[in-house]
């Protein structure tokens, strides 16, 4: 990995009136201040159907810089497809998530368990709030609302809002919904959560082998609408094994799973129907994330949405300036857009609503907002180069790890 930080060439300077209202509402009056300047580089082709540019745009507060990457996805050979480091539960730089799969361009993914503060003793699992699809293959449902971590989301947005590529080759935002059953000689159980670092109150969770080796103890704290609550007092895990159940015990546990197994949580409600489940009992669970295309996503990563049909969702934020990451679609869902802001000290940052209004301005007609601040990292790779370029300065000086990025590839 190489660290290239951005610099804009072959520059067209372009004078927009933008109307970006700083600290005000959506909505509200343009703001006073002159018309913004839009500055964009000549694209450099990444590889075929696959472009980086930069920008830079001047906002009240300061300059703004962008790294932007342009994927067509009717390029023959180019792909999407989410990186994660193997496991739900674990994060890497996006540069070895990159490397790891010769991806020629990638930037960061989902917001994340990063930390546990208010559950001392409790250990921050890394693993992401949304759902996850990798390669066709589902690898997590979300966490409630209440239990997300990120900037507040507009109203209607949820945990289970992604953006995606189909099996049409198609990008798109979508919402994938869990839908799941345990399978007991009593009856059936529903299935409320799927590799989640937080299950809903009352809820079961199924935990799997991509789950990893962290600790699934958070699971059980906190509530639907409050992320700092108490844990559980009323828990039960359940190991399954070859279709029946292995062990019964009253606390959730670490340690990867084993393939072939899970492993099911359950809290309150939960907690006490696994609890009268017996060893060599037969067992049964299924699950599956519906979206509400009939199409499924080859990859999905979760974020909320911040423009629908070229126009920035009502509600978004319009106070906080950050560094952030950004994803959209544009031509029919024909076209990706990929975009982190530069973190590097003096750069001013954007609110959510702005974020919205350049990626409408860039192309997109629905877009996700991304972790964003010391998570915000693009790279790309030269042709013929074995390492990735950062291209981006990452605001904490060096690149955070995340649990998963978008990974782009080509075949050329």
């Amino acid at each position: 990995m190489k660290l290239r930080f951005g610099r804009v060439r072959a520059v067209l300077t372009v004078l927009v009136a933008w109307g970006v209202v700083v600290g005000g509402v959506a909505g509200g009056a343009p703001a006073t201040a002159a018309p913004d300047t839009f500055h964009r580089s000549d694209a450099v082709p990444v590889a075929p159907g696959v472009e980086y540019d930069e920008f830079r745009m001047t906002v009240p507060r300061g300059t703004v810089h962008g790294h932007l990457l342009t994927v067509d996805l009717t390029e023959p050979g180019v792909s999407t497809d989410l990186l994660y480091p193997g496991a739900v539960g674990a994060r890497s730089p996006v540069s070895e998530l990159a490397e790891a799969r010769d991806a020629v361009g990638a930037v960061n993914g989902d917001f994340f368990h990063i930390t546990e503060t208010q559950h001392p003793g409790v250990e921050a699992t890394g693993a992401p709030v949304g759902p996850a699809v990798a390669s066709g293959r589902r690898l997590k449902g979300a966490v409630p609302n209440g239990q997300r971590f990120g900037p507040a989301m507009p109203p209607g947005a949820t945990t289970e809002d992604v953006i995606g590529v189909g099996q049409d080759g198609r990008a798109r935002l979508d919402r994938l919904v869990l839908r799941g059953a345990v399978r007991t000689a009593e009856g059936q159980l529903p299935l409320r959560g799927l590799n989640q670092y937080a299950l809903p109150v009352n809820g079961i969770g199924a935990y799997t082998e991509r789950w990893g080796p962290a600790s699934r103890v958070r699971a059980t704290c906190g509530t639907d609408t409050d992320r700092a609550a108490p844990c559980s007092t009323r828990t039960a895990e359940v190991t399954v094994r070859n279709g029946r159940v292995a062990t019964v015990e009253e606390r959730p546990g670490g340690g990867g799973v084993e393939a072939g197994s899970l492993v099911l949580v359950g809290r309150e409600e939960g907690a006490r129907q696994l609890s009268e489940l017996r060893v060599g009992e037969p067992v049964g669970v299924t699950h599956r994330l519906v979206g509400r295309s009939p199409v499924p996503l080859r990859f999905a990563v979760g974020g909320f949405p911040i423009v629908r049909g070229g126009q920035p969702v009502a509600g978004l934020d319009t106070v906080t300036a950050a560094v952030r990451t950004a994803a959209g679609t544009g031509e029919g869902g024909r076209v990706l857009y990929l975009m982190a802001l530069d973190g590097a000290v003096g750069q001013a940052g954007l609110t959510v609503r702005e974020l919205a209004e350049l990626m409408a301005r860039l192309g997109a007609r629905d877009a996700l907002d991304l972790d964003g601040g010391g998570s915000s990292t693009l790279v790309t790779r030269e042709p013929y180069d074995p390492e990735v370029t950062v291209r981006n300065h990452p605001s904490g000086g060096m690149e955070r790890p995340v649990p998963n990025a978008i990974g782009v590839f080509s075949d050329d």
